[in-house]
């Protein structure tokens, strides 16, 4: 079963892997992982987005 990870932790995780690159922390092999998780990271932030977005809509309807 996959771990349910916060908003707020992939956006650190996303901070961390960017610093690491602009530093030059990272071999070949460790970059293309990293940019691997960045990818996984940035899609779950953003489908975690849109679902926050389209709950606001839904709770913004029903209120009318």
């Amino acid at each position: 079963m996959k771990e349910e990870i916060k908003y707020e932790d992939a956006v650190r995780q996303l901070e961390e892997i960017v610093r690491k690159m602009e530093n030059n922390e990272l071999d070949i092999d460790q970059l293309t992982e990293q940019l691997k998780a960045a990818q996984r990271l940035v899609k779950l932030c953003k489908d975690r987005l849109t679902k926050t977005d389209e709950e606001i809509k839904k709770i913004l309807e029903d209120g009318k």
